[in-house]
């Protein structure tokens, strides 16, 4: 059974992007462009990781981590948020929104590939 992965950010070719790039290494993906669409996609996918942009419509995905990692039923999938938000303030507060990794942007694809297997 294929691991399902939630893709969330604001820039369409970004999600194009790593949607092709899951599904070719057997993911399945669904993905959202703002928080919102985030929040209610977690409840109907239940996905075991989610890879979030923090500079998403609001809720931004710091505020959209916090959120699913204080909600019982959630707070155990794994999240990943990948972002161009790169100072230390930026990671600080990113891993304190309950993150289980902060990657920034531009990313190594394979880096990010070995850090959803190891999280998932």
């Amino acid at each position: 059974m294929a691991k399902k992965i939630l893709v969330v950010d604001d820039e369409p070719d970004i999600v194009k992007l790593l949607e092709l790039r899951l599904r070719a290494n057997g993911f399945e993906v669904a993905t959202a462009y703002n928080g919102t669409e985030a929040l209610d996609k977690v409840k109907d996918v239940h996905p075991d990781l989610i890879i979030l942009d923090v500079l998403i419509p609001a809720p931004n995905g710091f505020q959209v981590c916090r959120k699913l990692k204080d909600d019982p039923k959630y707070k155990e999938i794994p999240v990943i948020l990948l972002t161009a938000k790169t100072t230390e303030s930026d990671q600080f507060w990113g891993m304190e929104s309950g993150a289980d990794k902060y990657v920034t942007k531009p990313y190594n694809a394979e880096e990010l590939l070995q850090e959803i297997k190891k999280l998932i």
